[in-house]
């Protein structure tokens, strides 16, 4: 029997308000422990059609305790490459910093209008903070003008070098730097397949996590029917190039009806995982409107990878 995650029982744990910055849709949450309570960074996208960031806090890590009444990161209209939003925040914590990666939204030259339709580019940008009341911006992450997003950080470095997984055509990529700075790719890891769940396209989900059997990844996939689902795979712990072991089903599809309908149906899709005692808690959004929380045993899901070890 397939490994599958175990939806809260309270789903969705966020949903739209009436606040005109969240009305139309509050999904795809980074996540960190901040003063032994966990803050989830979520995207929300209200009225005028861009996204911005909003924060939740849960003690429990299943109910929502706090929640703020404005947005806490807004884009910096400013910057032509993040003047229609900021999405997808995942958020990595390394040596006493909480850096967060998101999607930096702008336009092609030539449009002026945000909507659906409009020309979309992205961008990989870093925000990084300490206490989550402040914040620094560090501006785009890759220099060069090709549109990236999907972007999480390793929480260490390995052989001295901080690790980068990003998306670029359709694919999930690895980069590596030595000061957060300049960036080197290493190449591409998990590409779309032929056939099946995986067909169309793959991207990292929430920032890696290292276990026993070395980094732990949930990511999205989508097939050429629009659907998305979550995966699980593991890179090696001191080569984050190689893939040591991954699930051949997803752990994750929509089912629920608050997966299934939405502003875009049939999605579910993660920006941020925690540890919580003996399980992993998987924080996603569904069908792009609502933010939804599950749950696995940590044996359970290395049990598993591990009798799908792979040489790759």
């Amino acid at each position: 029997m397939a490994v599958q995650l175990e939806r809260f029982s309270t789903n969705p744990i966020a949903v739209p308000t009436t606040n005109w910055w969240e009305c139309r849709a509050v999904f795809n949450a980074g996540v960190a422990y901040y003063q032994d309570k966990i803050h989830l960074l979520y995207r929300a996208i209200g009225k005028d059609g861009a996204s911005r960031f909003g924060l939740a806090i849960s003690h429990d890590g299943i109910h929502i305790d706090e929640r703020t009444l404005v947005p806490l990161i807004e884009s910096d209209y400013d910057d032509p490459y993040e003047r229609c939003g900021c999405e997808d925040p995942r958020i990595t914590y390394i040596e006493g910093v909480y850096h967060i990666l998101y999607t930096a939204a702008s336009m092609y030259p030539g449009s002026n209008r945000i909507s659906e339709k409009a020309p979309w580019r992205t961008r990989v940008a870093r925000i990084t903070t300490t206490n989550f009341k402040t914040f620094q911006r560090h501006g785009l992450v890759f220099s060069d003008e090709i549109d990236d997003k999907d972007a999480a950080l390793f929480p260490q470095k390995i052989n001295g070098k901080y690790y980068i997984f990003h998306r670029r055509d359709l694919a999930m990529v690895l980069a590596s730097s030595t000061d957060l700075q300049h960036w080197q790719e290493e190449g591409r890891i998990l590409e779309p397949t032929q056939e099946g769940w995986q067909n169309d396209r793959v991207g990292i989900g929430a920032p890696p996590i290292l276990t026993e059997l070395g980094w732990l990844i949930i990511y999205h996939a989508r097939d050429r029917q629009e659907v998305y689902r979550l995966g699980v795979l593991v890179v090696d712990a001191k080569n984050p190039s190689r893939i040591v072991a991954q699930l051949t089903e997803p752990i994750l599809e929509p089912s629920e009806p608050y997966e299934r309908i939405g502003v875009v149906r049939n999605v579910v899709f993660t920006c941020g995982l925690v540890e919580l005692g003996a399980d992993y808690l998987i924080y996603y959004g569904g069908a792009d409107k609502v933010l939804a929380g599950s749950r696995i045993s940590k044996v359970t899901l290395i049990n598993a990878l591990r009798k799908s070890a792979v040489s790759k």
